[in-house]
């Protein structure tokens, strides 16, 4: 006769029933595929956490240990344990020896479906104004004319020679080969007279504003800029913590009468004397030597976005604002965006001769270089001639472009004023025209000037017009294609 099991015995036993008729994995349709590429470890890993993801796998459900997995799938039991060791790192799955391996709790469900973080107004204007590729889009250079084969295979070599090179951090303030390149450049091309030690390189203009007003610590002040200027270098200089105050710009560049005559505190300014972007105008040397005085004279700041350097299409480009300082009071920030290529995010800061030390020490903690490898292939991209070269090619290109756009706009009541400030076309249009309306449908035709408008501060100061890029300007259908935008501008008015 079979005895009854004791009170606490049987009480364990069924425990051990209940925990081994939970639902395991019922609802997964896990399969590996042994021909593919990717690990069996890391197809289990994946499918268990798209299940958990999608909400097949829900929390608490048991999964079958790695052996019994393992068995099911007809794998080694330590392909099982990689992938589970992987969900538990990640949080989605948690172990015990009384519990076994379940899926780990997770906050619910976003109301409406999948969690969508909206990247506010300012990103939503970058990424708009940044799409593309299109004809006549801003800020691109030609791909027609750059000798991309000879660029790939210095970086490819670039890239072998550091692969076989000790594993080391690299210099924060970038390879020297590129810096002594960089300074022997701008003595040719911009007269300026710096060391290697006063280069830094960056990830592009961006990063070069960024390390410049993260060395100053001027939150708190007031900085001059051009009215218009650079929509992302005046919201840098916001964030910056910086009150911005807009210094008109006439045909001799930022008006620096007006600046000291109504923020006469400001601690900084930021200028395109080269050639004022967008409006084209070079500053006059006596402005220049009075805006040099100004930041002596008031422990002032200057920075200078050189952001065309040699690519001056009329004549020779002026010496840079820095050749001039002789107090160390201008900040040069250049970049290669224009010249070779956005994609490489490669730029530089020459730093006054005090400031060396704090730039380096800012650039070492917070904004380090690029990776070695595409500054060591500029380096010779520039050593070897190709640089010069490439940019004697390039003027001689967009100049022709340039006058091949003038000559293909057909006449428009819409259009009050034409200019050639640096490297476009400046239609101005009339102030009842949105230019931002007109760009945004001229993008579904495959065209994509540069709205005028929000170059901007205010509204209320803002001059409707489109600046056409010439490097990107069609080569076919040109005059069709200048046709089809200002037909848009009509059909704008009010």
């Amino acid at each position: 006769m079979k005895m009854p099991l004791p009170w606490h015995k049987k009480k364990n036993q069924e425990l051990r029933q209940t925990v081994y008729h939970e639902p395991m994995m019922t609802k997964l349709n896990l399969s590996i595929d042994r021909s593919a590429r990717t690990s069996l470890s890391e197809q289990i890993r994946s499918g268990i956490r798209k299940a958990i993801e999608d909400g097949v796998l829900e929390q608490g459900v048991r999964l079958p240990s790695w052996q019994d997995l393992a068995a099911e799938l007809g794998v080694a039991r330590g392909t099982v344990r990689a992938a589970y060791d992987k969900l538990a790192a990640a949080q989605l799955i948690e172990a015990s020896r009384a519990a076994g391996t379940r899926v780990a709790r997770r906050p619910g469900p976003v109301a409406g479906g999948q969690m969508r973080v909206d990247p506010g107004t300012f990103m939503q204007m970058y990424l708009d104004m940044t799409q593309g590729p299109a004809f006549f889009q801003m800020g691109v250079p030609a791909t027609d004319i750059f000798p991309a084969t000879l660029f790939a295979r210095l970086h490819g070599q670039a890239v072998r020679t550091g692969a076989s090179a000790p594993l080391l951090y690299p210099d924060p303030r970038g390879e020297l080969d590129l810096r002594r390149e960089i300074a022997s450049f701008l003595a040719i091309a911009r007269g300026m007279n710096c060391s290697p030690d006063q280069v830094i390189v960056t990830n592009g203009y961006a990063a070069g504003l960024g390390l410049a007003l993260g060395t100053l610590k001027l939150a708190g002040h007031t900085a001059w800029l051009e009215e218009p200027s650079f929509p992302w270098s005046r919201r840098g200089v916001e964030l910056a913590g910086l009150s911005v105050a807009p210094i008109p710009v006439d045909a001799q560049g930022i008006n620096v009468e007006h600046g000291m005559a109504s923020c006469p505190g400001a601690k900084l300014a930021v200028v395109t004397p080269g050639q004022q972007a967008p409006l084209g105008h070079t500053l006059s040397l006596e402005r220049r030597l009075l805006l040099l005085d100004w930041a002596a004279a008031n422990d002032g700041w200057v920075v200078e976005d050189d952001y065309l350097s040699e690519l001056q299409l009329r004549g020779r480009a002026a010496p840079a604002l820095a050749s001039l300082d002789r107090a160390g009071r201008v900040i040069h920030i250049g970049s290669f965006s224009k010249t070779i290529s956005p994609a490489l995010r490669l730029g530089f800061v020459i730093a006054p001769p005090a400031l060396v030390p704090l730039f380096a020490e800012t650039a070492a903690c917070l904004m380090p270089a690029p990776g070695p490898a595409v500054q060591i292939a500029v380096a010779a991209f520039i050593r070897d001639g190709h640089y010069l070269r490439h940019i004697r090619r390039t003027k001689r290109l967009y100049a022709s472009r340039q006058q091949a756009v003038l000559a293909s706009l057909p006449a428009s009541d819409s259009v009050t004023e034409v200019a050639t400030p640096g490297l476009a076309v400046l239609l101005k249009l009339r102030n009842d025209i949105s230019d931002v309306a007109v760009v945004s449908e001229a993008l579904t035709l495959g065209l994509f000037p540069a709205p005028l408008s929000p170059w901007y501060s205010s509204p209320e100061n803002a001059q409707s017009g489109l600046l056409l890029g010439v490097a990107t300007a069609p080569q076919k259908n040109l005059a069709e294609a200048c046709r089809r935008l200002l037909s848009l501008a009509d059909r704008k008015r009010s």
